[in-house]
């Protein structure tokens, strides 16, 4: 056994060349394997397609011939030409001369005649009769030189073949024949035999007699594109028929299932198999419904056709192969250009950077050109924890300015309208009110103003709200209410962003009850949700009976378009609020809005159920604002 190289450049040349072998051998298999499949599919689908043209040709003829076969039994003028010349075998003593006989023999005919016409598949049938029962003064249309007799339509009633279409009429068990009324016997029709029966009753006053020729078959046939070495037959019922010299001769059907190959076919409606012929080889069959029940049409495919794209993809194979040594050759000179341990660490520090690992490697700064890329990585690397400490502080720092803000953004505009308000309290009603709606405003400036703390308990909040629409009642003069629904006392314990109600309370009154022009009411609900689950959350909504909002503004809203008209801050909207919650908890928190335009508007707030513990300075300073 020979000894593995030990060289670098060996070592590439062996790799490479094992490496080349594998991936070949690979490629050419799964090749080979693929393109036989794909060249079997493809040609069991040509074949399907081709024999689905011809299926469709003659299944569009033979149902234009069965439209007029039905239309021979259900015309009006038939019926009653076949009605009278029933009666007349019943009543002797009328006058087969009779005139009015005659004319509606000749309707009857003319009638007849123009539909045969009118039928684009008539060139296929050799010979049309409508005989009454008694098998005397029939309608007969022939395309061929000899017609019909009194004495060949009374033989042809006694056939065996005939009864059997009359019963039944199908021509499955029948199949192709000799034509019994032609001369000589060597044309071969399928014949179509029906009762018909009276328009006036349900009895039978004669039957129509249509003989289909061969050619609905053999002329699509000349379009098929048969191989030397296929072969299509024929399938009605129990008889099968082949194309031989110009015609359909019966044969026999010698072929056994051996398997299915139905995966491969386009239609459901196909089938594909191995077969064993009679002499034992091999085939591939698909077969198809020809439209009428029982008929189907069955192709051998070609192999001749299968052996000879085989070649050309096996050409192909040989290609490809090539391609891939030639691959395999040019990688071999581009891996003994390169040094692997350098590369092979700048790779692994980048993955221990893309998994976190942002520590400084000193192995790879070597003094070369890849030390400068391993110490241009161990610099960025560096650079990016800078970066990334940087921006958490400036996010932390940012939040707390935005915040900071927000409370010192009081509307003067609100303050001049409450002090405006109280004036004229003063000097309409004697004074009277001015010390609830002074202290309520003493409060909410005093709560606005103090601590800077993101979340305060819902106890907290509603006190706020309880305060600010205090002052808006006296606003509206009385003409609003509001009413708290509490599920648990404990709830009041619960974490809730500072600010979140009131501008909801806000754009209930401004947006929703003041421009309905009436009384209005707000509602504001608390529960708590899956209590038992690994996420509860509190629920808070918040319903008003004002005008409501279409999708559309409900859309705006909760996007940040709308233009806020907000009397106590000034660009805390039900958006602003909807990030907040959204930015601290996640995407499945915040605020999901319901209204019906003209009755109703609900808001309602998913946070998470935290509750403050006793003790916790912001619950303690809850309890000194009087909540």
């Amino acid at each position: 056994m020979g000894k593995l190289p030990k060289s670098i450049r060996s070592k590439i040349l062996f790799s490479t060349a094992a490496v080349t072998a594998v991936i070949t051998t690979i490629t050419v298999s799964v090749c080979f394997s693929l393109f036989q499949s794909f060249l079997r599919r493809n040609q069991i689908q040509s074949a399907e397609y081709s024999l689905q043209i011809f299926s469709g040709n003659v299944s569009s003829a033979m149902e234009n011939i069965s439209n007029f076969n039905q239309w021979c039994c259900s015309n009006m003028d038939i019926g009653r030409y076949l009605e009278a010349f029933c009666r007349l075998e019943q009543m002797p003593s009328i006058s087969s001369s009779n005139s009015g006989l005659r004319i509606t023999a000749l309707n009857a005919y003319s009638r007849l005649r123009e539909e045969y016409r009118n039928t684009y598949s008539h060139e296929y049938l050799t010979r049309v009769i409508i005989s009454p029962a008694n098998q005397h003064n029939y309608l007969q249309i022939s395309d061929t030189s000899s017609a019909a007799t009194s004495r060949s339509i009374e033989q042809l009633c006694q056939e065996e073949f005939f009864q059997a279409l009359f019963s039944s009429g199908s021509s499955m068990e029948i199949g192709f024949m000799e034509d019994p009324l032609a001369l000589g016997g060597q044309a071969r029709i399928l014949p179509l035999i029906r009762p018909i029966r009276s328009p006036y009753s349900s009895h039978i006053v004669g039957w129509s007699y249509l003989s289909v020729s061969e050619r609905i078959f053999l002329d699509f046939l000349e379009a098929f594109p048969l191989e030397s070495d296929s072969r299509l037959y024929i399938h009605i019922g129990n008889h099968t028929y082949q194309q031989e010299g110009g015609h359909l001769r019966e044969t026999p059907f010698p072929f056994q299932n051996l398997s299915e190959l139905n995966s491969q076919a386009f239609s459901q409606n196909s089938f594909a198999r191995k077969v064993k012929t009679g002499d034992g080889r091999q085939r591939i069959m698909v077969t198809c419904p020809l439209g009428q029940d029982g008929w189907s049409v069955s192709l051998i495919l070609s192999e001749k056709a299968y052996q000879a794209q085989s070649q050309a993809y096996l050409a192909l194979i040989a290609g490809i192969a090539f391609t891939v040594c030639l691959m395999g050759l040019t990688l071999y000179i581009l891996l003994n250009r390169i040094i692997n341990r350098p590369v092979q660490k700048i790779l692994e520090k980048i993955t221990a950077i893309s998994q976190g690992d942002f520590t400084r490697e000193p192995s790879i700064e070597w003094q070369d050109e890849l030390g400068l890329i391993g110490r241009g990585i161990n610099q960025m690397s560096e650079n990016v924890v800078t970066l990334m400490e940087k921006k958490v502080e400036d996010e932390k720092q940012k939040k707390d300015l935005e915040y900071q803000i927000l409370q010192s953004q009081i509307n003067p505009h609100f303050l001049y309208n409450t002090l405006n308000s109280i004036k004229w309290m003063a000097t309409i009603q004697n004074a009277s009110g001015i010390a609830e709606m002074t202290t309520a405003l003493a409060r909410l400036m005093k709560n606005v103003s103090k601590g800077t703390a993101a979340h305060i308990t819902l106890e907290e909040e509603l006190a706020l709200v309880k305060d600010y629409f205090l002052i808006q009642k006296y606003r509206y003069g009385g003409n609003i209410s509001i009413e708290y629904q509490i599920e648990d006392p404990t709830l009041y314990q619960c974490l809730i962003h500072r600010f979140t109600l009131q501008p909801i309370i806000e754009n209930a009154l401004f947006h929703g009850i003041e421009p309905k022009g009436c009384a209005g009411k707000v509602t504001i609900r608390a529960e708590a949700a899956g209590r038992e689950g690994p996420r509860p959350a509190l629920r808070v909504f918040v319903t008003d009976n004002g005008i409501g909002m279409s999708q559309e503004t409900i859309e705006k809203v909760l996007k940040g378009d709308t233009q806020t008209s907000a009397d106590f801050f000034r660009h805390v909207g039900i958006s602003n609020v909807n990030q907040r919650i959204q930015y601290d908890f996640g995407e499945e928190y915040g605020i999901t809005i319901q209204s019906r335009p003209g009755e109703y508007t609900t808001m309602a707030i998913t946070l998470p159920l935290q509750s403050l513990p006793a003790g916790d300075p912001v619950l303690n300073a809850g309890q000194e604002a009087g909540v």
